[in-house]
């Protein structure tokens, strides 16, 4: 029997580690100590953690397994 939802297990679980890392960036962004949030994990690490996870999420999105024959 084929599925009739759009995901698949698989692209929940990558959807679940996207989201996971997104919170870990901006985490990361906001424990900055530097004025303003303007130190390294401000601007440099944060940021690209966050670039991360948005990239993961859309590879969720657009995957799909391949068929079985």
């Amino acid at each position: 029997m084929e599925s009739k939802l759009p995901f698949t297990k698989k692209n929940y679980q990558v959807m679940i580690i996207g989201l996971l890392i997104l919170i870990l960036g901006f985490t990361i962004m906001s424990i900055d100590k530097a004025d303003y949030g303007f130190g390294f994990m401000g601007l440099t690490l944060g940021p690209i953690i966050v670039m991360t996870g948005f990239l993961i999420e859309i590879f969720a999105i657009l995957y799909r397994p391949k068929e079985k024959k």
